[in-house]
């Protein structure tokens, strides 16, 4: 039987993919590069770019250094992420302080992040600058994988004043690798518990003016459960530059991923079928052109485009099964078409001004099909919208004070006007101590189910963003030469206009989703790492305060918002402590333990639904990397990872009912040739 999801895929799709902002996009990119090539005829020697680690992209408009910026930033670099033999970028994620990982049961599973206690999706997510949250902020962390990582940059606080929607707790993006010098290729191998097996192949290279780096890979996993568990997630990815002239530089970048994952449970965690599973289809692509115009003035066009096709299938189970709603099918086609122009003046040597003018065109064409004893039924539906945007940053350094200024205004022909703004300063006090701090305003777009849902649910087209007030402080402590390092800050954060589901309208016929509710976060993060010749110790804790402070319509002790009491799932309590041991310079063993305290839940096996408290755990992992041959002249290099995760094997849940894999050993191989 073919799938009647994907036959609507196919149809949901078709057409131009480049259509409204992204082909305009182009077409401006075009001709801005043409005039600009025109501009200047100057020529200088044509340099590969220098990768420096404490350069953040991620935070302002132009790169700037760590040290220059007033909010909490976390660094990850890749090849550290694959020596540690993890695969999921959400596995990443649990060892950053103030994130919450919370994964439906198996891999694979729908798996959500809270950063700094704000909801699911107060967090934006790019990969190399494709924004691939779906409207409205949701973003399914289960499909980001490690094999093709530079690096990753995490910058808390409000970052709409920049980015626009969904960058209301912070911004978390994936920056993938760029080759340099000769040609190296790669191959992977990873087994363990679960059915677990991954494979990957990558290449990469480049030249004075050029790079490139390609790779593809699989992973699949039996999963969990007895039956009808399975996750299976296919992704390419590459990316490359070329320096068309001394001054102007085109960097292309796409990503592909197909998966599925098997699950037989139902909305409360129970195992009952054998044939369900959702789905995802995911591309992302773009183009950016930057230029240098002098010694002071640069532009860069970015265009971009952004698609998943997904849902869920569960068809009749058996023959015998005819008995109530016995199949259910469902397809939501997204597509964010983006382009960003923006240029940069340097005022002075430590000053620079920039102006950005973004267009965005979001659609969604949905389609479900329920079958049952009383007939079937379907559903289908497209909307679209549209966002305009300018923005204006300053970053300047007076003495030693760092400071960093911005402010956007949106326009959206759904919701109107919106104007975020941000503040930061960064203070070094001699050589060893730097205070900084961050204010600001941020927004999150209404989803489109909330704004334009039919059926058994009316959506509101008059909701306006769901915003945020917050504001942090911290400091920044270098002891010893550099190997002791100690920092604290503490955040602030009001959230507010947040939208709410009532089942009982004002009247007759009214929409179910209202701007009604509020709550507040904040906390502590304190981090500390030592060096001591071969051995890096490293620890963290976090202290997280949430309250509601209106629970709109929400009612009951079960109800998602309750007065007075913390938001779902944010552990007040979480912290890590391990060590990175080099025992020999091929043989590195790398331990941690990460602890997770209660946090407040629901029962939805209950009608109404439950409240329930979720247990404190701790957990023990384990990796070691030793590397058995370099690669040298003709010969391949070989590497071997073992990595064993809750060695304990501690019987923990995430999201009440569904189960948390136990103890997992996984052994891993890489080749590596060529290169210098």
């Amino acid at each position: 039987m073919i799938r009647l999801s994907r036959v609507f895929s196919r149809a949901a799709i078709s057409g131009p993919i480049l259509t409204g902002p992204i082909l305009t996009g182009l077409i401006l990119t075009g001709l801005v590069l043409t005039g600009l090539v025109a501009l200047s005829a100057e020529a200088v020697t044509a340099q590969t770019p220098v990768v420096i680690d404490s350069v953040v992209v991620t935070a302002s408009p132009t790169p700037q250094d760590l040290s220059e910026l007033g909010n909490h930033i976390t660094l990850i670099q890749g090849d550290a992420i694959r020596a540690s033999g993890v695969s999921s970028v959400a596995d990443v994620l649990r060892e950053v302080p103030g994130i919450a990982v919370v994964r439906g049961g198996s891999f694979g599973a729908v798996t959500s992040i809270f950063f700094r206690g704000g909801e699911s999706d107060y967090v934006q997510v790019l990969v190399d600058g494709v924004q691939v949250n779906q409207p409205g902020g949701a973003f399914d962390f289960s499909s980001l994988t490690t094999e093709n990582i530079e690096r990753i940059e995490i910058v808390r606080g409000p970052s709409s004043a920049l980015h626009g929607s969904d960058a209301v707790a912070g911004v978390i993006q994936i920056i993938t690798r760029s080759g340099d010098g000769p040609t190296r290729m790669g191959a992977q191998l990873r087994a363990g518990s679960f059915g677990r097996f991954d494979s990957s192949v990558d290449l990469n290279g480049g030249s004075n003016n050029a790079s490139w780096a390609v790779s593809l890979a699989r992973y699949r996993t039996d999963g969990l459960l007895e039956f009808n568990n399975g996750h299976e997630n296919t992704v390419l990815s590459g990316k490359a530059t070329l320096d068309l002239d001394s001054r102007t530089r085109a960097t292309v970048s796409a990503r592909l991923g197909d998966r599925q994952y098997n699950f037989p449970t139902d909305f409360s965690g129970a195992v009952v079928d054998r044939n369900q599973f959702s789905y995802g289809d995911e591309n992302s692509f773009s183009i950016a052109l930057d230029r240098q115009i002098g010694t002071t003035v640069s532009l860069r066009a970015l265009a971009s485009s952004y698609s998943i096709n997904s849902g869920t299938d569960d068809l009749q189970d058996s023959p015998a099964d005819t008995l109530g709603s016995w199949g259910f099918q469902s397809l939501d086609a997204y597509r964010r078409n983006a382009f960003d122009l923006r240029g940069s003046v340097e005022l002075s040597a430590n000053s620079a001004l920039t102006a950005g003018l973004e267009i965005e065109e979001q659609r969604v064409r949905s389609f479900n099909e329920s079958l049952s004893q009383w007939g079937n039924s379907n559903g289908r539906s497209t909307n679209s919208r549209d966002n305009r945007a300018g923005y204006l940053h300053l970053s300047s350094a007076v003495g030693p004070v760092s400071a960093n200024a911005g402010v956007r205004v949106e326009d959206n022909e759904r919701y109107g006007d919106f104007t975020a703004w941000q503040l930061g300063l960064s203070l070094p006090i001699g050589e060893t101590t730097r205070l900084r701090g961050v204010t600001g305003t941020a927004m999150k777009e209404p989803t489109f189910f909330e704004t334009f849902a039919q059926g058994f649910a009316l959506g509101n087209p008059d909701l306006r963003p769901e915003t945020s007030t917050s504001w942090e402080v911290g400091v920044e402590q270098s002891l010893l030469n550099g190997n002791l390092n100690l920092q604290a800050t503490w955040f602030d954060q009001s959230f507010g206009d947040l939208i709410q589901y009532t089942g009982v309208t004002p009247t007759p016929g009214a929409p179910n989703y209202y701007n009604v509710a509020k709550a507040d976060s904040r906390g502590l993060e304190l981090g500390a790492s030592a060096r001591a010749g071969r051995l890096n110790l490293f620890g963290d804790f976090t202290l997280l305060k949430t309250k509601v402070t209106d629970a709109g319509f929400a009612s009951g002790a079960g109800a998602s918002f309750v007065g007075g009491e913390a938001l779902l799932r944010r552990p007040e309590q979480s912290g890590r402590l391990g060590f990175g041991l080099e025992v020999l310079p091929e043989l590195h063993f790398d331990a941690v333990a990460r602890y997770t305290g209660d946090r407040s839940d629901r029962d939805f096996n209950a009608f109404p639904a439950a409240a329930v408290v979720l247990d404190a755990y701790t957990l023990f992992d384990v990796s070691v990397r030793a590397q058995v041959l370099r690669a040298q002249g003709g010969r391949p290099g070989v590497e071997l990872t073992l990595r064993g995760e809750n060695l304990a094997d501690k019987d923990y849940v995430e999201a009440f009912g569904f189960r948390s894999p136990g103890r997992g050993l996984y052994l891993g191989g890489r080749l590596t040739w060529g290169g210098g």
